[in-house]
């Protein structure tokens, strides 16, 4: 069992009536609990976020008109979900979630936020099933209040994290470090800090050997305090929405280079689940489970 100061994995209802394409998010928890990587004392669910901490991410008006659900046809199409009061419920948890997680993870190395990793949402605009960007929100709050003077953000998400990229685009203590699939969504992306981008089909020996040879050295360049981390699973060859071919163990292995990379330097990681589209739903949640057995094994 995790130790019972350990709280940092963060579930949230889904209202009756309002079922999205994500049961990912009701059965991992089960999974973690089922297999005794968490208990259910690990788990707590995230009051909705105050509006000032996300105003120092994202512009004002774009946040008051998507809470009042003043945005437009456009908009809503650009999301990809009709906009009600339950979906800025929604969003606002997984922001404060994300937000409590970090500071969690000062004390217990690491948390996560089982949803989380809304990394296409960008400073005025909401695109990809993204409208508030967590682990930038979460970035801009640590930041602001001193308590990380640099941050690095890791997105292994198989698509690129633009809304990341251009919320961060001249904010010096926030690095943004995109590893993502070079002709996948989105097709106009914006420059992160580094973006590296794999071509189509690149399988585990491609995506690890970069990986291993990029952060180590890019973490002992920058020395950052804090590591946010978007484990997205959409890297698996099985992955409807992706274009790459990596094994369930190399996503592992993945997170194990991420994670171990992180312990060996003290830095605390806060890691959102990302995306993960694949036909059988047992594979992404055997892929989301792997980074908290992997967490488990390093932290606890």
């Amino acid at each position: 069992m995790f130790p019972v100061a350990f709280h940092p994995i963060f579930k949230y209802p889904v209202p009756e009536g309002h079922r999205f394409p994500m049961d990912k998010y009701e059965l991992l928890p089960l999974q973690l609990l089922r297999e005794g990587i968490a208990d259910e004392s690990d788990f707590f669910t995230p009051e909705p976020i105050e509006l000032s901490t996300v105003y120092a991410a994202h512009d004002r008006l774009y946040v008051d008109r998507f809470i009042t659900g003043m945005l437009s046809r456009q908009e809503i199409r650009r999301i990809g979900f009709e906009q009600t009061p339950l979906l800025v419920e929604r969003e606002l948890r997984i922001a404060r979630g994300t937000v409590d997680g970090a500071l969690k993870a000062f004390e217990t190395g690491i948390a996560f936020n089982i949803a989380g990793g809304t990394h296409h949402a960008s400073r005025d605009a909401g695109e990809g099933f993204c409208m508030i960007n967590d682990q930038a929100v979460a970035a801009q709050y640590l930041v602001d209040h001193r308590m990380a003077k640099q941050v690095l953000i890791v997105d292994l998400d198989v698509h690129q994290g633009n809304g990341t990229a251009d919320i961060f685009a001249s904010e010096q203590r926030i690095f943004t470090f995109s590893m993502h699939a070079k002709n996948n969504y989105p097709f106009r992306k914006k420059k992160s800090d580094l973006d590296l981008e794999l071509p189509d089909r690149a399988d585990d020996n491609i995506y690890l050997a970069l990986l291993r040879d990029t952060l180590p050295r890019l973490i002992e360049r920058l020395k950052p305090d804090f590591l946010f981390y978007q484990a997205g699973v959409d890297i698996l060859a099985t992955d409807k929405l992706g274009r790459l071919s990596c094994t369930i163990d190399g996503c592992r292995q993945r997170d194990e280079i991420v994670l171990q990379t992180a312990r060996k330097h003290g830095i605390p990681v806060q890691c959102s689940m990302g995306g993960g589209y694949s036909p059988q739903l047992k594979t992404i949640i055997e892929a989301h489970a792997n980074t908290y057995r992997v967490a488990r094994q390093l932290f606890f």
